[in-house]
């Protein structure tokens, strides 16, 4: 029989700082192998899962069961539901293209605008906000950036603009999701914390979309469209604040998204010059696999039916792991077992989502049983590396929670002291670039935010808002983001590493306006 196991965040002798130093090792070996030796996103991942095997056993003492447990954890999360995301999304994407539907759809965006920044802004920023609304966990990246490819963008340039776009609507993605995590995770009650986090990233999401153009295409190219930019920007920021202060976190997304969808085709077609000219009927059957995407995961986040489906879930208590390590004080108020259940929720996952759509795409475009086989087996093999580095990357994510290392890295922001709503965003950020999940983030770091706010006198709303809403930036450098993109759009090795150079100094830069947002806050 298993014994329990107490996690301890501090190695004998070193101190806090220097137990943080000890425990962001794996952290450094990502940075130098992607950024300074500039290896593939894989073999990066597989070292920053080794040291941080070295680290748990070494430096923590962690039982090497429940290390291989965690390791087994992270990896069957990588599997089920991220990787089950991205293979139907891109299945999906690859229907349109052996039916020749990608040419009509490119087309009909083309009868709307050939200006490349704008095709972004109404691709990858306001159709990829809704589907992260609406599903979340990935697929806004796969399925915008599949599509930026197809309409003639470059796979290192699509899935720059779609990680730069997909910032704004991640603290409400997958139907509030975060959230909703982070007022169970702490206690605090839906509607302030919804309201907080609205307020902290409205303003950050006016701008995002001209900043991503001005990051992509370069400053002249943004002057040029800087009103679009704007406005789109605008018409997001304004309904994400006030569906989240007003209506709760659940429609935040979806509304805003819709908004900046709607004051994008307003102006396109105000300035509309194309003469192309395409039979209404012929865009919508091009356009099916989308529409069925979008009606699928609608569906599937009706609460009646989310619920249902949801009641199939199967729950695993993980062996070797589940309540087995106890977090302790000071990052949790008292001795708290650490849970570890894997929630198989077939039928209810956004992945399933994704496949019913695809299933029902296949039969609306008239493709046949043997090449729709063909397509998934094309979508498998494509996605050989990029399920590699997801699996090792969450592998040393969950072994990094489970040991205790994130609970040092995070006493060590906290011990910031009157810095601390700005490291408190950087500390969300941290979480997110770990797990590459907004939602996971909060679940980490939600409790240690509120215990830490109410020991420096501050407001623990603010604080754990500020976890949910530095977060957002740290989702572009996370590298299972970065691969569930490079599969997409089937970006070499060498692409990635370059993808991650280029996004880590926005993703700090961005991540620093929220801090300075949150300090801002805390002293009104």
């Amino acid at each position: 029989m298993n014994s329990t196991w107490e996690q301890t965040y501090e190695m004998g002798g070193l101190g806090l700082w220097g137990s943080a130093l000890i425990a962001a090792i794996p952290i450094f070996v990502l940075l130098v192998m992607l950024g300074a030796l500039r290896k593939p996103a894989w073999m990066a991942a597989l070292a920053g899962l080794t040291s941080a095997i070295g680290v748990a056993l070494l430096g923590y003492g962690m039982p090497g069961s429940m290390a291989l447990g965690s390791v087994t954890y992270g990896m069957s999360f990588a599997l089920f539901p991220i990787t089950w995301i991205i293979i139907w999304a891109i299945v999906l994407y690859r229907l349109t293209l052996v039916t020749g539907k990608f040419e009509v759809i490119k087309n009909s965006i083309a009868s709307l605008t050939n200006e490349r920044p704008l095709q972004a802004l109404l691709i990858a920023f306001a159709f990829g906000a809704f589907i992260e609304g609406a599903a979340g966990f990935g697929t806004p990246v796969a399925v915008a950036a599949a599509m930026l490819v197809g309409v003639g963008f470059g796979s290192f340039e699509a899935s720059a603009i779609c990680l730069l776009a997909n910032t704004a609507p991640v603290a409400f993605g997958s139907i509030g999701i975060p959230v909703v995590t982070l007022a169970g995770i702490t206690g605090l009650p839906l509607a302030d914390l919804s309201g907080q986090v609205g307020r902290i990233c409205a303003p950050v999401s006016l701008i995002v979309p001209a900043y991503l153009i001005a990051a992509t295409e370069g400053f002249a190219v943004m002057r040029r469209v800087l009103f679009p930019s704007l406005l789109c920007g605008g018409a997001f920021a304004g309904v994400q604040f006030a569906v989240s202060n007003f209506l709760g976190a659940q429609l935040v997304d979806i509304l805003s998204s819709l908004s900046a969808i709607a004051a994008l085709l307003i102006y396109l077609i105000a300035k509309k010059s194309s003469s192309l000219n395409l039979p209404l009927g012929e865009v919508l059957h091009a356009w099916s696999p989308y529409l069925l995407l979008v009606g699928c995961v609608l569906v599937w986040g009706y609460e009646p039916i989310a619920k249902m489906l949801g009641a199939s879930a199967v729950k695993i208590e993980w062996p070797g792991l589940h309540n087995l390590a106890q977090r302790m004080p000071p990052v949790m108020t008292k001795a708290t077992p650490y849970a570890a259940i894997f929630n198989f929720n077939f039928l209810a996952a956004s992945g399933t989502s994704c496949m019913v759509a695809a299933f029902l795409s296949a039969i609306v475009l008239g493709v046949k049983p043997k090449q729709f086989l063909t397509v998934v087996g094309e979508s498998l093999l494509q996605l050989r590396m990029p399920t590699l580095t997801v699996c090792s990357v969450l592998g040393m994510a969950f072994l990094m929670n489970y040991s205790g290392a994130t609970g040092t890295l995070g006493m060590a922001f906290a011990g910031t002291g009157i810095l601390f709503p700005y490291f408190s965003s950087m500390l969300g950020w941290l979480g997110v670039f770990l797990t590459g999940s907004d939602t996971s983030a909060n679940a980490l770091f939600g409790n240690l935010q509120v215990v830490t706010a109410g020991k420096l006198g501050l407001d623990p709303v603010l604080m754990a808002a500020s976890n949910s809403s530095g977060g957002v930036m740290g989702k572009m450098i996370s590298l299972q983001t970065i691969a569930v993109a490079a599969a997409a759009t089937k970006m070499s090795t060498e692409g990635q590493a370059k993808l991650f150079r280029f996004t880590f100094g926005h993703s700090v830069l961005l991540a620093s306006v929220i801090g300075i947002i949150t300090f801002i806050y805390s002293k009104l």
